[in-house]
This record gives structure tokens, C-alpha cells and sequence, in this order.
């Protein structure tokens, strides 16, 4: 299949934009039907669509446009597995042990991402890009084996006893929790917190996905080396992210009792000073970019996974983890969209220096956002 740069574009803009609205999706039918039945049905339709995949690739420059619709078919799936999983993890972990517990967990996204790139990588040599495609449904379909037989929704599917917690309100908020309707068990500042949260979340999944998509390119352009190699260097993202999401995960069970909105405020501010470095060193030279890369990775990721994962299911609370995982990362997941079409451009007319100072503006908002977010918490507005 023979495509341009501009089609392929259109192909993962159209996903991110079935992925963001499968999140809402997601969150409205977290309400009607189990998280079980939500979640397996979600990669069932995901293994039919890299089966359709592989044979769209068969079809040459005519398979283009079923692949694209298959691939919003595949976004709306692939939605129900966050806010799906973290429901089914509010239902297990107390919020004294959640965080360092989810922070292994969502250390999923990074190693999921390594991993399904050398997987792809190493089928597409050894049976052509096909298999790419069909070698990952079949993967697909032992995990969906694994989880019906094995995955609960709730302890007491189980035969345990259930978990019982609730959101910590004070009286006057109290007053406001809904009765029935989306909202139901959620008083006016949850609502709000879970809308500001997701806000705050677009930033740091604009940044996440920026240097994701762009660093290799960058890497490659900025200091002429081989695109190989430039790939090579660009997963440090990935890896020290990993750590980071753990570190944030234990700190804030460990140092904070399990309230996440300080070491999401300390990272942010972090990860400002190391946009900061990557703006005035990084060009430098390739081992400045790399370190500066790899900080940036440590200092994202971890606020990251706590708003998105652990922080949903704090403010949410047990039994509403699904509805307010859907809505943080929906909204967050605008952020994606954006950085292509905004980054693309800046690139074509002002440069690499260009994008390293829109990095940085990205996380000065990202620093008021989770300032606020910190205030709301201490005056006991917010459960974060």
C-alpha cells in the first residue's frame, strides 16, 4: 500500500479523534453494563480489526479507506481499556495501597508501547508487514482468553468481601451529591474537579505524545545521525518515564498517605525545569538532548499515570472510577490531536527552537493547572 505523508497523517488523526470520543463513550456505558462484558467486547472488536488490517494491506491503495474506518472502528474499541481496567481496580485497592499498586500497572502504557513496536518490528522481517498485523490478534486473543477466565469486576465476584470507601465530602457539599442521572453520587466540586482534571490532563498528554512522535525525527534532523539509531535514543523517553511513573505511584503512598495532588505539583514543576534544560542545552549536543530527553520522561510520566489512573479513581470514587477515568482522559486525549497539526506546522515554518519553546509554555499551564488543583485539595474542595 502506497499512501503519502498526508495520508498517513489522516489515518492516526482519524484514530485519536475515535479514541477521545470512545472515551466518553466509554464513560456513558460504564453505567448500562459491567465493566467485564465492556472491556472483552472492546478487544474482541480490536482483534477483528488487525485481522481486516492485515488484509486491507494486501489490497494495495484500495484497502486505503476501509483501513481508515476500521482504524476508527479500532479507536472507539481500544477506548473502553483504561477507564474500563481502572474501574475494575477500584473495586480491589484501597487508596492507602492504590498508588504504588496502579503505579505498576500503569507502567503498561510504556512498556505495552516498546513492546508492540519490536513485536511489530520483528514480524514484519520475519513474515512481512502482514503478520505485523495478525501476529498482534493472536497475542490479542490469549490475553481476551486470560481475562474470562480469570478477571472479577468485584471482590465479591469473587466470594470476597467488598471494599467499602467512600469520597471524604463536607457537609455543604454534601448537600449538592446527585441523586440520579450521569452524575449520580457526585456533588458539584467532584463534577468540577473531574472537568479541571481532565483540562490539566490535555497538557500533559500534548507534551507525552509530542516527544513521542517528534523526538526520533528531531534526533535524527538535529544532529545527522541514521533514523535507526535516532529511534534508539528516543524510547529513553519511554524508559525513564517507566520509572517515573513508579517512583510518583509510591510517593504518594509513601510520603503523602495516599493524596497525589502534591507529588503531581513537585513533578510538574520538574518537568518545567527539564523542558526548560532541553530549550537551552539540548541542541547542544546529542548527549545533552538524550539526558534532557530521559528527565523529561521521569518528570511527565509520573504526574501522567497519577491523574489518568489512580487520581480518576480517588476523585471519582469506588463504583463512578469509570465515568471519571472516561472524562479525564477524553479531554485529555484532545491534546494529541492538537500537537500534530500544531508541531507539523511549526516545524515547516519556524523550526526545532520553535516547538522546544512551545514545550515549555505547554508546561507553565501545566504548572497553574495542578497549582489549582493542589489549593482545591487543601481547602478540602477536592478528594485528589
Amino acid at each position: 500500500m502506497e499512501i503519502t505523508n498526508s495520508d498517513l497523517a489522516h489515518i492516526f488523526t482519524a484514530y485519536l479523534i475515535a479514541y477521545m470520543l470512545g472515551q466518553f463513550l466509554t464513560s456513558y456505558l460504564g453505567r448500562k453494563m459491567a465493566t467485564r462484558i465492556l472491556l472483552l467486547t472492546g478487544m474482541a472488536v480490536t482483534i477483528i480489526a488487525n485481522i481486516v488490517f492485515g488484509f486491507t494491506y494486501l489490497m494495495g491503495p484500495a484497502g486505503y479507506y476501509p483501513f481508515i474506518i476500521f482504524m476508527v472502528i479500532n479507536g472507539f474499541a481500544q477506548a473502553t481499556g483504561w477507564p474500563g481496567n481502572v474501574d475494575v481496580l477500584s473495586n480491589w485497592l484501597s487508596r492507602k495501597e492504590r498508588g504504588k499498586v496502579m503505579a505498576v500497572w500503569a507502567t503498561s502504557y510504556q512498556l505495552g508501547s516498546i513492546l508492540a513496536k519490536a513485536f511489530a518490528a520483528f514480524m514484519l522481517g520475519l513474515l512481512g508487514a502482514v503478520w505485523s498485523f495478525l501476529g498482534a490478534s493472536i497475542i490479542m486473543f490469549a490475553v481476551w482468553i486470560l481475562f474470562y477466565l480469570f478477571e472479577k469486576d468485584k471482590p465479591e465476584d469473587a466470594g470476597f468481601e467488598p471494599l467499602v470507601e467512600e469520597i471524604i465530602l463536607d457537609e455543604e457539599d454534601a448537600k449538592t451529591v446527585r441523586e440520579k442521572g450521569f452524575f449520580k453520587g457526585w456533588s458539584t466540586n467532584v463534577i468540577m474537579t473531574v472537568f479541571f482534571m481532565g483540562t490539566v490532563y490535555f497538557v500533559f498528554k500534548f507534551l507525552r505524545y509530542a516527544l513521542d512522535s517528534w523526538s526520533p525525527k528531531a534526533i535524527e534532523e538535529i544532529f545527522s545521525i541514521q533514523a535507526s539509531n535516532a529511534g534508539y535514543i528516543s524510547t529513553l523517553f519511554d524508559w525513564v518515564g517507566f520509572t517515573g511513573v513508579l517512583f510518583a505511584g509510591w510517593a504518594s503512598d509513601y510520603f503523602f498517605k495516599g493524596r497525589r495532588h502534591q507529588i503531581i505539583l513537585y513533578m510538574t514543576i520538574g518537568m518545567f525545569g527539564a523542558f526548560i534544560f532541553l530549550y537551552l542545552l539540548g541542541s547542544q549536543s546529542l548527549a545533552l538532548f538524550a539526558v534532557s530527553l530521559a528527565i523529561c520522561g521521569f518528570m511527565l510520566m509520573g504526574p501522567d499515570s497519577l491523574l489518568a489512573g489512580v487520581g480518576a479513581i480517588d476523585v471519582g470514587g469506588k463504583g463512578n472510577a469509570i465515568v471519571a477515568a472516561g472524562i479525564i482522559n477524553g479531554l485529555g486525549s484532545i491534546g494529541p490531536i492538537f500537537q500534530e497539526e500544531i508541531i507539523g506546522w511549526l516545524l515547516d515554518h519556524h523550526g526545532y527552537q520553535s516547538i522546544f519553546k512551545l514545550l515549555v509554555a505547554m508546561s507553565i499551564l501545566g504548572i497553574i493547572g495542578t497549582a489549582y488543583l493542589s489549593l482545591r485539595s487543601r481547602r478540602g474542595t477536592s478528594n485528589l
